[in-house]
């Protein structure tokens, strides 16, 4: 496949908007409905985004599970039925339709199934071309709240293989990787977005906003220096349907430039202010540059790889019985933490 023709320079939105959970809705019957108008006010706000910003907003990214929420209680199977979207349903493509028809690539995030793992849900980090092509599928590698490839680790790499568990998109508007949340706090997910060509890191994220500087804020401004790469990070604005205060993560989107500067942001409440050129001719002139700050040339990989492979905390195929597939209790993941936590403190890690 040619390599599509890349802009030199271009607006990045990320996008600050409402989330209306679907956590009071009893089954897809009802939550359906509310995913449709959670979409339907996106695609007002990126057409008021556009409109404001001009013809040269050529990326937008949503923040996390903008359609449902985060799962609140529910069973796994509970959560895949009302919440996880079909990966050719009809949310999706209504997704698709709001990118092709304002011509942008749109990023987010939200919870689907794969047919492969039936009965699981997967959280997926996704982007839409402006033909309404679906360009990009992230599956969320690191969590204490959900299923995640790793659980099934044999099976998923036999079907998608190590470059479909860290996915890069090459597109118009650079070359794409994705981070859910609270995956931005570890560097071996976007340093592996990195090396496989990454100069964009869409980070769709559902976090404490704060005026002062949060852990994850930190994260990001150290994701985007050590990897020389954008970090385009949206938050939500008001969190409904579930039992928290509304505005616990309401505002602080931002975009980082690839020194770690925050070049633009956002206060509270639903906007579109943090938005800002992106100068991809000069992000890749400094990667090709030798130089003290070219820290994604200078990292020697193969020094940590055998203290990776050997240290064994994390196990994987926790939800495969000799290969067949288990649908797990809530109780699974804190389970797994612990587990990892016990080996640790045998070993004298801990």
């Amino acid at each position: 496949m040619n390599a599509p023709t890349r802009l030199d320079r271009y607006v990045a939105l990320a996008l600050q908007i409402d989330c209306d959970g679907v956590h009071r809705d009893a089954n897809r019957a009802a939550s359906g409905p509310r995913m449709m108008a959670s979409i339907g006010r996106i695609d007002q706000a990126v057409q008021g985004a556009k409109r404001w910003i001009g013809a040269d907003l050529k990326l937008v990214v949503l923040p996390e599970y903008i359609l449902s929420g985060p799962p609140w209680g529910e069973t796994i199977t509970e959560w895949t039925e009302k919440a996880a979207l079909a990966p050719d349903g009809p949310e999706y493509e209504a997704l698709a339709a709001v990118a092709q028809r304002h011509g942008v690539h749109l990023a987010g995030n939200g919870y689907e199934t794969d047919r492969h793992f039936p009965g699981l849900y997967f959280q997926a980090c996704w982007v839409f071309d402006p033909s309404g092509n679906r360009v990009l599928t992230y599956r969320r590698l690191i969590s204490i709240f959900a299923p995640t490839p790793h659980d099934v680790w044999d099976k998923y790499l036999d079907i998608y293989g190590l470059e479909g568990v860290f996915p890069v998109a090459d597109t118009a508007v650079g070359k794409l990787g994705a981070i859910a949340s609270e995956e931005i706090l570890y560097p071996e997910i976007a340093r592996c977005h990195a090396i496989r060509g990454a100069e964009v890191l869409l980070h769709s994220t559902s976090e404490t906003a704060s005026p002062n500087l949060t852990i994850k804020q930190i994260a990001r401004r150290a994701r985007a220096l050590e990897n020389l790469a954008y970090v385009v990070s949206a938050n939500n604005a008001a969190l409904t349907g579930i039992d928290v205060p509304v505005d616990s993560s309401n505002g602080y989107s931002d975009i980082l430039d690839w020194h770690g500067n925050q070049i633009a942001s956002a206060g509270a409440g639903q906007s579109s202010v943090a938005n800002a050129y992106l100068d991809m001719a000069g992000l890749r002139a400094a990667r090709r540059r030798p130089q003290m700050s070219n820290m994604l040339s200078r990292q020697a990989l193969e020094l940590f790889a055998g203290s990776y492979a050997s240290a064994d905390l994390r196990r994987s195929n926790g939800l495969l019985d000799g290969g067949k597939l288990k649908i797990p209790d809530r109780s699974y993941f804190q389970q797994r933490q612990a587990d990892a936590i016990q080996r640790m403190v045998e070993r004298g890690i801990l």
